[in-house]
């Protein structure tokens, strides 16, 4: 491996540094994008039934929203009902919204460095092509005699090795950012499905809180 890379040349070293943060960013967004670290099966009927007739406590409410992603949009609603109790449904709905799109920033986190990577990764390869060839043309004499065969070996196996190195670590971390992006999409949709049923119950308990 070792031979691999100082026959690739310096080109490389900005590839093996990409692939080793995509790695680190795909088991990052692996591990944040648990189902029950998310949303979490049943949570939603939990906390309907919760404040079925009234607002739950300060520390209830504090509980869910460091729950889980979906808690802390539920725990919004608690929490600008408990502070406004005669809030309209459309400053409701806001607030609602409000974390929602929190909800989706942080769930979206690291996802645009993940696919940066996923372009830059074949540019970064194609720098050491031109690298390597520009390292071939620079192994022939101004005199125009032959070229050295051991510089002429080494600017090939740069441009290859960096070309090949630059599609490995660009490809897996296109698919891997395309399957977190659709996984990410399926949270927000359930999110927001979620969130609007939690409203309609919130505008119906408001009613009876007057």
């Amino acid at each position: 491996m070792f031979s691999i890379i100082q026959a690739a040349g310096w080109p490389i070293w900005p590839l093996l540094a990409c692939s080793v943060v995509a790695l680190a960013l795909v088991i990052e967004r692996l591990m944040s994008l648990r189902t029950h670290l998310v949303a979490p099966e049943g949570l939603l009927a939990q906390a309907m039934e919760a404040s079925q007739q009234t607002l739950p406590t300060v520390e209830v409410i504090q509980q869910l929203s460091h729950h889980s992603v979906l808690g802390g949009v539920l725990a919004s609603g608690w929490q600008t009902l408990h502070a406004e109790p005669r809030i309209s449904d459309d400053d409701l709905r806001a607030s609602m919204e409000a974390a929602g799109r929190q909800a989706a920033h942080t769930l979206d986190k690291h996802l645009v460095a993940l696919a940066t990577i996923a372009s830059a990764a074949p540019l970064l390869g194609l720098l050491g092509t031109v690298v390597g060839m520009i390292d071939i043309f620079g192994s022939q004499s101004a005199q125009g005699a032959a070229a050295n065969p051991v510089q002429l070996a080494h600017g090939i196996s740069m441009a290859l090795y960096n070309t090949a190195f630059g599609l490995i670590v660009a490809i897996p971390a296109l698919m891997f950012w395309r399957y977190l992006r659709a996984r990410v999409d399926a949270y927000v949709l359930g999110l927001e499905l979620d969130a609007d049923r939690f409203l309609r119950h919130l505008l119906i308990l408001r009613s009876k809180l007057r």
